[in-house]
């Protein structure tokens, strides 16, 4: 059997990395596509060196661009590499353009398609990945899901219960089976007076608090507030740092602003963090399995899991909430949280065990 294994963007290494290796493990060939959807050193090609994961079969080279021209760049490169390599199952992971894209051209091809960390929804349309998120869970054949509310959504949906299983977060295998020599780089000691559990992390990169010059002053703000207390980090994604110099911020920043970390730096940052202010949907399911308290930037989150039983809270861009929850970490009132079931670091063997099944039952003869 061969699954095709897809990439694009930074989260989608950390999910597909142990995923690729558990295939091979089972006998399963799994050579891996990169979309390009991130090209940067510290975005993409260091994954490969420090995961361990095998060299791209091809890269893409789709780059940046508007959400139309990043799939439609996608849908017609990854629709030349299926046909040329005839696989039984094209397997995406996430909810960016690469996804959808490479799910689309499966589906076309009458090829099946796996989807891991399915049926997460924040319920917002007007975020293009619960577009992406919504539409590939519909295109696929197996749907491979993290966490107790995904089986609800799907359910609700009306997607046939035998497509679906509850597998867990195969980016928190990542994460487990990295974060000791991760902490071990004590990344923090590179910036000036941090110490650990004495800093704050923020991350920001959604195009709403960053592509609006008022959202992203506010932000901004709302971090400088933070940083009058406690050291703020702030590794600036490619777009937000662009964005940073081309409203004329820099000058407004009392922060650490620093570039993109690779991924074991900035995981071992993260674990040493008192708290992490984000808007990334992956850092709240990193923080909730290091237990490292987090404040989520957005209205709403797709991993209610995170909040129900883990370290994260959402506080939008209300700056008395975020300040009162900073102050509340710091004075060690912070419930400790509990890492939800299956993100015990097995979660890729799970899913390369349905699938092993599925190619046994002859599904994949198409």
């Amino acid at each position: 059997m061969r699954v095709l294994c897809t990439v694009g963007t930074r989260p989608n290494f950390m999910k597909m990395a142990p995923v690729v290796r558990s295939l091979e493990s089972c006998g399963i060939e799994a050579p891996l596509v990169h979309t390009g959807q991130h090209y940067d050193h510290a975005m993409s090609e260091v994954f490969f060196e420090e995961l361990g994961m095998p060299r791209p079969v091809q890269n893409l080279g789709v780059g940046s661009g508007t959400h139309a021209q990043q799939t439609a760049r996608v849908l017609v490169a990854f629709e030349q590499v299926c046909i040329e390599m005839e696989p039984d199952l094209v397997l995406v992971a996430g909810d960016v353009n690469s996804t959808v894209a490479c799910a689309l051209v499966a589906a076309k091809l009458h090829c099946p398609v796996g989807h891991v960390e399915s049926g997460l929804r924040s319920f917002d349309r007007s975020m293009p990945e619960e577009v992406n998120r919504i539409v590939t869970d519909h295109l696929s054949s197996l749907l491979f899901v993290t966490e107790e509310s995904g089986l609800r959504n799907l359910e609700s949906e009306g997607i046939p219960s035998d497509r679906i299983h509850l597998v867990g977060n195969t980016m928190i295998d990542t994460l487990r089976e990295n974060i000791e020599s991760a902490v071990a780089r004590r990344s923090w000691e590179a910036l000036v007076g941090l110490q650990p559990k004495k800093y704050a992390l923020a991350t920001v990169h959604r195009p709403e608090n960053v592509d609006d010059p008022q959202s992203l002053e506010h932000v901004i703000k709302i971090l400088g507030e933070v940083a009058r207390s406690v050291p703020v980090v702030f590794p600036a994604h490619p777009r937000t740092r662009d964005r940073i110099i081309d409203f004329g911020f820099e000058q407004k920043l009392p922060l650490h602003l620093i570039d993109p970390l690779p991924y074991l730096d900035f995981l071992g940052l993260m674990a040493e963090a008192a708290v992490v202010l984000t808007d990334s949907g992956g850092v709240q399911e990193e923080t909730t399995a290091l237990g490292v308290p987090c404040l989520t930037l957005r209205e709403n989150t797709e991993r209610p899991v995170t909040i129900e039983q883990g370290t994260n809270r959402l506080v939008g861009l209300n700056q008395d909430a975020i300040l009162q929850s900073v102050s509340q970490v710091f004075a060690g009132d912070w419930p400790k949280g509990q890492v939800p079931d299956l993100w015990d670091g097995k979660a890729s063997f799970r899913l390369s065990e349905v699938l092993k099944k599925w190619g046994g039952s002859g599904n994949h003869e198409h």
